[in-house]
């Protein structure tokens, strides 16, 4: 069961485009932003995410974008099928690890809009029964969305990098 209280009327979920590619980057920027103001210096740095893990996000048909009233307001990847860093996860772990699941990465929106993760989430919902975040431990805001939005804290897991993630999952 979705989460949807009414602040998804008027909003367009869809695959994002390559002309789309330029706001998707202004949004990251914006949300670069938003985590340093918050006082999350460590996470999306380096010109992370990049333009090259966009477009790539996008040949994969795993970049969408969320339209309000014919204006881009967010971007956000979701990935349906494994991902190979949720693999082993450490101080925890999966609540139900064998079922099919979707991955959300790389959310960004326009610090005005409201409700987005909301929507991120009860899309995702729609691609598969399990749900799969992870964010960095600074990021307090992620964390607060998503335990509101009923999420459970299952463990840490490791970037590619190395970098360690506070891993959430959500099941329908």
């Amino acid at each position: 069961m979705t989460k949807n209280d009414g602040l998804n009327v008027g909003r367009l979920v869809r695959l994002t485009r390559a002309e789309d590619i330029p706001s998707c980057l202004a949004l990251y920027d914006k949300a670069r932003r938003i985590m340093r103001s918050s006082g999350n210096m460590n996470q999306w740095t380096n010109g992370y995410p990049s333009e090259e893990i966009l477009r790539d996000d996008v040949s994969k048909s795993n970049s969408y974008v969320i339209e309000e009233g014919g204006v881009l307001v967010a971007t956000f990847a979701c990935i349906v099928g494994e991902d190979p860093t949720y693999a082993v996860i450490e101080d925890g772990s999966w609540l139900v690890p064998d079922v099919p699941y979707a991955t959300i990465h790389r959310l960004a929106s326009t610090p005005d809009s409201h409700g987005i993760a909301m929507s991120t989430f009860d899309f995702a919902s729609s691609l598969a029964p399990t749900l799969r975040v992870d964010t960095h431990a600074d990021n307090f805001i992620m964390q607060h969305v998503l335990q509101g939005y009923g999420f459970s804290r299952r463990g840490i897991i490791y970037l590619a990098n190395g970098d360690p993630r506070i891993a959430y999952q959500f099941i329908q």
